[in-house]
């Protein structure tokens, strides 16, 4: 039965793929030398970690801006320390600096350090190796990892992170390729809802976005129903296209199948009224989910707020800013990297600074470079030097990782 279930998959994923034919196998990379993996081991020998207090290797490692310093201080505690070996934020924080650097030697260095303790770990763990290579722009050392797990931790879940990390690259053939040829090819890895959500999102990148509704059908003769995230990327889907109109064919679908629509989807289509520069349209429609829900959010709020700025409107942006805290709801990093910019450039520097020491205040591990670096050189500009010393200062936090967005 199973393997008529798999027959029937191939068969219908050949045909949602025929605009995307794979043309190869998912790519594995040559291996590369391992000399900084090894020059950091050595060097993880000698540092006595054991007598470390543990909070305190932790900060060592987010305060390091050294790339190879951090490669050698990362590897001495994961050798060391079984629980810093399952500490997720410090492994996403460490490959998202190295990344940053351009440093995929040293981001291989760390994981290739980690692949030791695989045997006597979970599938989480497999799996987070293989998704850490896909938050480095590394799909190829993804494929490769994946392919070299062991038997036991190759499942849908290190599956899905590698899925996950041909989106992230934005190697939609090669996610085809995997989707299609991986589960035939390894019994243990049966494609879950999560899996196919990864493929529609995928499939939603592309101006044709019949294959992308097609896969809806694909989940149920395969046995498996469609969640809310399935109908809610579909509709981003045609909305980032600025498909509005067509997008009723997802909305249809919903009904059908009595889903019941969150703000998240309502949302995909506030996204799209504001790219549309409809904004009295967003506007009604948040009306309607206050009074008919289901609820607005922050993002909701957001929304509207993007499409006032864009149009110049930075009052009603102010407003719908003062009313999203009203209505109990908390702003976020998209909240204030709208808004800081706009505030800087209106010249209200005071609330631009009250918006950044809100950030701070909320220790995001994120915070866009750019929206800090705006408001500084605009603090220098109004002599401001004190204030402009105390945003460089918070944003020197450790914790904080500077983007260039």
């Amino acid at each position: 039965m199973a393997s008529t279930t798999a027959a029937s998959r191939t068969r219908l994923l050949s045909s949602i793929f025929s605009s995307t034919t794979p043309r190869r196998s998912p790519p594995k990379p040559e291996h590369a030398p391992k000399a900084a993996a090894a020059e950091a081991g050595a060097k993880s020998n000698k540092a006595p970690q054991s007598l470390v207090p543990f909070a305190k290797v932790l900060k060592a490692i987010l305060r390091q801006r050294d790339p190879d310093k951090l490669v050698s201080q990362f590897i001495a505690a994961s050798t060391a320390s079984p629980r810093f070996r399952h500490e997720h934020r410090v492994h996403e924080v460490t490959v998202a600096r190295l990344a940053s650097f351009g440093r995929q030697d040293a981001v291989e260095a760390i994981i290739d350090s980690q692949k030791p303790f695989l045997e006597g770990s979970g599938e989480g763990f497999a799996a987070r190796l293989v998704r850490l290579y896909g938050r480095a722009s590394m799909p190829s050392h993804a494929a490769e990892t994946f392919f070299n797990l062991p038997p036991k931790h190759k499942t849908v879940t290190a599956f899905n992170a590698l899925l996950t990390a041909y989106v992230d690259a934005g190697d939609f053939d090669a996610l085809a390729t995997a989707f299609k040829q991986i589960p035939d090819s390894h019994p243990t890895v049966v494609p879950s809802v999560c899996s196919y959500n990864i493929l529609i999102s995928a499939l939603c990148q592309k101006p044709d976005l019949s294959a992308a509704v097609d896969v809806i059908p694909l989940m149920e003769k395969c046995g498996l129903t469609p969640n809310i995230i399935s109908f809610k990327t579909l509709l981003n889907g045609f909305y980032n296209h600025g498909r509005l109109d067509d997008a009723e064919i997802v909305w249809d679908m919903m009904k059908e199948r009595n889903v019941e629509p969150d703000a998240m989807c309502y949302n995909a289509e506030l996204r799209g009224l504001v790219s549309e520069g409809r904004i009295e349209d967003a506007v009604a429609l948040v009306e309607r989910m206050q009074k008919d829900g289901p609820k607005p959010d922050t993002v909701s709020y957001n929304e509207l707020i993007r499409g006032y700025l864009k149009e110049g409107r930075l009052d009603e942006a102010k407003k719908v800013y003062h009313d999203l805290v009203k209505n109990e709801c908390t702003p976020n990093r998209g909240t204030f990297h709208t808004l800081v910019p706009r505030f800087v450039e209106a010249g209200d520097l005071d609330l631009a600074v009250s918006c950044c020491h809100e950030i701070f205040s909320r220790k995001w591990r994120k915070v866009d470079c750019s929206v800090l670096q705006g408001l500084v050189t605009a603090l220098v500009a109004a002599s401001r030097m004190e204030e402009a010393k105390r945003i460089i200062e918070l944003g020197r936090n450790p914790a904080i990782v500077l983007e260039r967005v």
